[in-house]
């Protein structure tokens, strides 16, 4: 139980904080929306959740008193061992500190709710019996899973929050891009986007950028690393580290090749416990494992998955420099940042010689388009295994929407009697 005197300190003390100058994202979240709904926001963690809420709380403060706005963060260590039953303690002090605001209606930020176990119930009795506008922010899948919608009645709306885009690091900047460049803007652009190649966005690393790798390193090591084990109390930590950096090392991950590789290496577990370790990596929102496209769902679930990062930094802090591997992560990133959905819109694919395509979008069951990622194509054999393994996609998945996305090069070519459109990563993730 909380004590009393810890909440009414939280509460003044919010009262009292000056917030912090914000660079505004791209994401647009509604402050006010005519019927009740939960504004829930996702996304792994030093994503930038916590000042995406402050962004809306310095939206909404120009326009009521700041009394009528509380935000709680529930990674505070004086609220370690809250439940679902302190949350009805805290409004309660929060009305009687505020007593007008109960004819009011409030707005509430509650940060990093999954830490509290029934949260979604204290929500939707609120909603239904309070004067409340409630955004909640959490850095766990389970926040979009079915369960969660039914408990919340269909009350909610989700946003989801992925570290910057290329776009809102070159805001960050103050680097307005455009479609024809000088020499010289060019030159910045590109060095800009080489900085995200290697490093991603995590929202401090652009800001901080002479401490990007201590900062990755931090994330890594304290954040991921404390979070999943102490989040799913995980007894063998050393298995755990082993497996999460044979992810991030691995482009296709079997479950039965590492419990292979442990039994080897005289590591005992069971494959039950890979399995579920998978889930909280996955769960994490910092792993993301990619299904091989088939009009089967069965064929789509038992395909081995090629693993993408949230961010580009976690390849790179792991000693992974590749061109090409960070320029198919990049891709994939910015895919989700388009609002696809990793194994429902997107997938790869493997065609019936074993050719890969690194990514097939679909809309509405539809394949719509084909996307190769290919750092270099200076060598004349590689541009011909990259664009032949799209024809013989497009052939099977009867797709002619084909796309190469390479580091500088652009044209329309034909090839095998098909056109394949050629473009730059930056102009492509900057969509000019």
């Amino acid at each position: 139980m909380v004590p009393r005197d810890i909440w009414i300190e939280i509460i003044k003390d919010f009262q009292q904080r000056e917030l912090p100058d914000i660079i505004e994202r791209d994401v647009k979240i509604p402050t006010d929306i005519p019927i009740k709904r939960v504004i829930t926001i996702i996304g792994p963690r030093r994503a930038g959740k916590t000042y995406i809420m402050f962004q809306l709380i310095k939206q909404i403060s120009k326009k009521i008193p700041e009394n009528m706005i509380l935000y709680i963060n529930f990674e505070d260590d004086r609220l370690i061992n809250a439940d679902v039953k302190d949350l009805r303690n805290m409004l309660d002090i929060f009305y009687e500190i505020y007593p007008e605001n109960k004819n009011n209606k409030v707005y509430l930020f509650f940060d990093e709710i999954q830490n509290i176990e029934n949260w979604e119930k204290f929500t939707r009795a609120i909603m239904d019996s309070e004067k409340v506008q409630l955004f909640v922010s959490g850095s766990s899948s389970k926040m979009l899973s079915e369960e969660i919608a039914t408990s919340l009645r269909g009350r909610g709306l989700t946003y989801k929050i992925l570290p910057f885009s290329f776009a809102e690091i070159l805001k960050a900047k103050n680097f307005v891009p455009e479609k024809f460049l000088s020499s010289g803007d060019k030159a910045r652009l590109l060095n800009y986007l080489d900085d995200y190649l290697y490093y991603g966005g995590y929202p401090e690393t652009v800001l901080l950028p002479q401490e990007r790798k201590k900062i990755i390193g931090e994330i890594l090591n304290t954040t991921i690393y404390r979070d999943i084990i102490e989040r799913h109390n995980i007894r063998n930590i050393k298995i755990a580290k082993i497996m999460l950096n044979h992810l991030f090392t691995s482009t296709i991950f079997s479950v039965n090749k590492f419990y292979g590789f442990l039994k080897t290496t005289g590591y005992k577990v069971s494959k039950n416990t890979i399995y579920n370790y998978f889930e909280y990596f996955r769960d994490s929102l910092v792993v993301y494992p990619l299904r091989k496209y088939s009009a089967s769902y069965r064929k789509i679930e038992s395909s081995l998955p090629k693993i993408y990062l949230i961010s580009n930094g976690l390849l790179s802090v792991t000693d992974i420099t590749d061109k090409g591997r960070l320029m198919e992560n990049l891709v994939f990133v910015e895919l989700m940042h388009n609002s696809f959905k990793p194994n429902e819109n997107i997938f790869y694919y493997l065609t019936s010689s074993g050719k890969e395509v690194d990514f097939v979008i679909v809309e509405n069951k539809n394949v719509k388009q084909l996307i190769q990622v290919c750092y270099d194509l200076s060598d004349y054999n590689t541009k011909e295994r990259e664009m032949s393994a799209l024809i013989r996609c497009s052939d099977e998945l009867k797709c002619n929407n084909l796309l190469i996305i390479t580091y500088d090069y652009e044209n329309l070519e034909n090839f095998d009697g098909k056109k394949i459109n050629f473009i730059p990563l930056w102009k492509w993730l900057l969509k000019i």
